[in-house]
């Protein structure tokens, strides 16, 4: 019998083999689910949106009208500017201007993942190179020769211990940003845009084309993004570092798409589109976070035996965010995606965006939906 891999940092054997059970059981109810909807179509696993997406009411699916009236007031509550939920492959709820093209901030870095993700598989990156290995360096003080042996695993862990200056950061980034040399390659977990910023270089090196325009080609297209184009991208750049931020304009509702990509496990239809375990890799905690969640690779996750404080996602479930409150949501156990962006601030917290989801989830009386993030807040 094949050894059980190692837990990831920071969680304990018992920890990590209460993930595997509760993983398998993931991946049961990816797999379940199949058959008819209540508006005749496919449901579960077997339904995808075509041209347009198909919609069902709340109230048609088994849902709570009060409780979903109740998230609809807390979303316009916080100031989000787009809202789309998503379950069994159809929209229940769009609220907002979920057609509206928004910058997306952080949230890049996940759809970045994907396309890293299928480069790997065509054997056009690897991610145990060194950047030494890959000619990587950035302005004076250019990086040391120890800084140079982070690998490309390290980056898409944010964990690579390079600590320079990056472009597109937040104030709060630059003012957590560990001290250069404080940390080994592969030792200490910070949310890194140098790391993620590097990422992007590494891609469009290896793939010899813009992330925008593969990201067109490789998933926008074969999903039926309905509003992204190629031109739906910009460069970040500036004289602190030669690594531009690569952040993308999309709607709302092209967001939902991306998720439901993710929640089928890159399976559009018949086609493949993201590597399954490239996807099941990207979406387990691979390190503990500032926040009490996991970290996968770019993308934020939660736990199989405990709950998040901020973000209560039930277990087995993951998310996107960028600032000022922008959040993808993928909760496999309830077949379920969320989709909350905002054009300007204020922003909306991780407090207000995991009341949100658990206004959605106990809508839909989910056995997992949680504890609300905000008690004793009004939510209307």
């Amino acid at each position: 019998m094949p050894d059980c891999p190692a837990p990831p940092r920071g969680l304990t054997r018992t920890r990590w083999a209460v993930w595997i059970l509760l993983g398998l059981g993931t991946l049961l109810a990816w797999s379940s689910g199949r058959g008819v909807a209540a508006d005749g179509q496919p449901s579960g696993a077997n339904r995808y949106p075509g041209t347009q997406w198909d919609s069902v009411s709340p109230e048609r699916a088994g849902w709570s009208a009060d409780r979903m009236a109740e998230a609809r007031a807390w979303a316009s509550a916080t100031g989000a500017t787009a809202v789309v939920v998503v379950q069994h492959g159809a929209v229940l709820a769009s609220w907002g201007a979920a057609a509206e093209k928004l910058e997306l901030h952080s949230v890049r870095k996940s759809l970045l993942s994907a396309l890293i993700g299928i480069a790997v598989a065509q054997r056009r990156i690897n991610v145990r190179e060194t950047l030494a290995s890959l000619g990587i360096d950035d302005t004076p003080p250019s990086l040391t020769a120890e800084e140079k042996q982070a690998t490309v695993v390290d980056l898409l862990e944010a964990r690579s211990g390079v600590y320079h200056v990056a472009l597109y950061e937040t104030p709060g980034m630059a003012a957590t940003r560990p001290p250069r040399g404080s940390h080994l390659p592969g030792t200490f977990w910070y949310y890194n845009n140098w790391d993620f910023n590097v990422l992007g270089t590494i891609y469009e090196r290896a793939m010899g084309t813009s992330i925008f325009a593969a990201f067109a080609r490789e998933i926008a297209a074969p999903i039926g993004m309905q509003d992204y184009e190629p031109g739906d991208g910009r460069y970040v750049t500036g004289p602190q570092s030669i690594h531009p931020a690569y952040p993308f304009r999309m709607s709302a509702r092209d967001l939902a798409r991306f998720a439901l990509l993710y929640l089928r496990r890159g399976r559009w239809g018949a086609r493949q589109l993201v590597p399954a375990d490239w996807i099941d890799a990207s979406t387990t905690a691979h390190s503990l976070t500032d926040i009490g969640s996991g970290y996968g690779y770019l993308w934020w996750t939660g736990f199989p035996d405990r709950r998040v404080p901020a973000v209560d996602v039930p277990p087995g479930g993951f998310w996107a965010e960028g600032f000022l409150g922008q959040y993808a949501f993928v909760i496999p156990s309830d077949d379920l995606v969320v989709v909350s962006l905002n054009r300007a601030g204020p922003a909306v917290t991780r407090r207000q965006a995991g009341r949100l989801l658990w206004l959605i989830l106990s809508a839909a009386h989910a056995p997992d939906a949680g504890a609300d993030t905000l008690p004793g807040v009004p939510t209307r």
